[in-house]
């Protein structure tokens, strides 16, 4: 479910995941999302979370944007990019990965994919 949010921090509801094989208990929190041309000279738009109080930027594809757009007939809210994240994010976390280091990249058809997944997109458009 997308929030109606009052700040950008209110996005995505808080959220617990546990990683399938260690039972590692990850708190997340979503932050906020900013343009990653702008910060890493990526094509990306950046979510940021904080996992366990520690910082995780998820960079989606600008592209999976421009695709989203011509399948859909609409942009992508800033609200459902990151919805998408947070799924991507969730997805990540259970798989029993390491928190990184580095920006996780989420390309243009894992973009659409999820967006798919949480109802954004019809599978035929």
């Amino acid at each position: 479910m997308i929030l109606p949010a009052k700040v950008m921090s209110e996005l995505v509801e808080p959220f617990v995941v546990r990683g399938r094989l260690t039972g590692e208990k990850y708190k997340v929190h979503f932050s906020h999302l900013w343009v990653g041309m702008t910060t890493r000279h990526a094509d990306t738009i950046d979510c940021k979370f904080l996992v366990n109080g520690r910082s995780v930027v998820i960079g989606l594809a600008h592209l999976g944007f421009v695709e989203f757009k011509q399948r859909a007939g609409r942009s992508l809210t800033d609200a459902e990019a990151a919805a998408v994240a947070a799924a991507f994010l969730r997805e990540f976390l259970a798989g029993d990965h390491t928190l990184p280091s580095q920006p996780l990249p989420v390309s243009r058809e894992e973009l659409l994919r999820l967006a798919e997944q949480l109802g954004l997109l019809a599978r035929n458009q």
